[in-house]
């Protein structure tokens, strides 16, 4: 399963946005409103969870600087990865886009998608504020 998030154009340079994202800690800014649980674990790992789901652990599995971030998921049953892709569009703006992937059955698939789109879209929106 591939999901993207809407493209958020950003009023920061590509490298503030990539340094930004590249600190996991500061995830805990984009995350939604309903989180119920963020712990920092590792310096490139962290542990959240939101109302009504179970905690996933998510760590630092690649960097490809300016422009690309992967964070993948640490442990669990569930194997995905969470990218940010960071594009610059003059010396003082860019744009963001998250791009989720996960290998599911179908029937995970379908129960799942809502939520991770609504999720990955809220990461995004929030980029802008959080920065």
């Amino acid at each position: 399963m591939k999901l993207e998030s809407p493209k958020v154009s950003v009023p920061k340079n590509q490298q503030a946005i990539f340094d930004f994202l590249s600190d996991v800690k500061n995830f805990e800014k984009l995350m939604p409103e309903n989180i119920s649980k963020f712990e920092l674990l590792e310096e490139d790992k962290f542990l959240f969870a939101l109302k009504g789901m179970p905690e996933i652990v998510l760590k630092k599995k690649e960097v490809q600087a300016p422009n690309k971030i992967v964070l993948g998921a640490a442990g669990g049953k569930l194997d995905f990865s969470l990218t940010g892709e960071i594009q610059s569009t003059d010396s003082d703006n860019s744009d963001v886009q998250l791009k989720f992937e996960g290998d599911f059955n179908p029937m995970m698939s379908m129960m799942i998608k809502g939520p991770i789109t609504k999720f990955i879209e809220t990461l995004s929106k929030n980029i802008p504020e959080a920065l």
